[in-house]
């Protein structure tokens, strides 16, 4: 089980991760929503496809485009479309 953490709080818990280049995808039901806020943010990978990013929302603190994701990702990625994944100081554990 895969357990992602921020701010004291479990903001994502799952069996089904898919790991892409060192960052484990996260499938959207396994997130707990109430955490997470669109953003504005976006960004392009080749392969990929476009990226929305997720401002994460935790004890009155933010952490600014700290999850992305891929609503429409390219053919290669498509095995892990809408799954979220983390950075800026999210900690994911095994």
């Amino acid at each position: 089980m895969s357990k992602a953490t921020w701010n004291g709080a479990v903001i994502a818990e799952s069996d089904k991760t898919v790991m892409v280049e060192g960052n484990h995808y996260f499938p959207e039901d396994s997130i707990k929503k109430e955490y997470f806020k669109e953003s504005d943010k976006h960004s392009m990978c080749p392969w990929k496809g476009t990226a929305n990013y997720y401002n994460i929302e935790v004890n009155g603190e933010v952490n600014k485009d700290a999850a992305w994701y891929y609503p429409e990702a390219k053919e290669k990625a498509k095995h892990f479309e809408n799954y979220v994944a983390f950075w800026r100081g999210v900690k994911v554990e095994d």
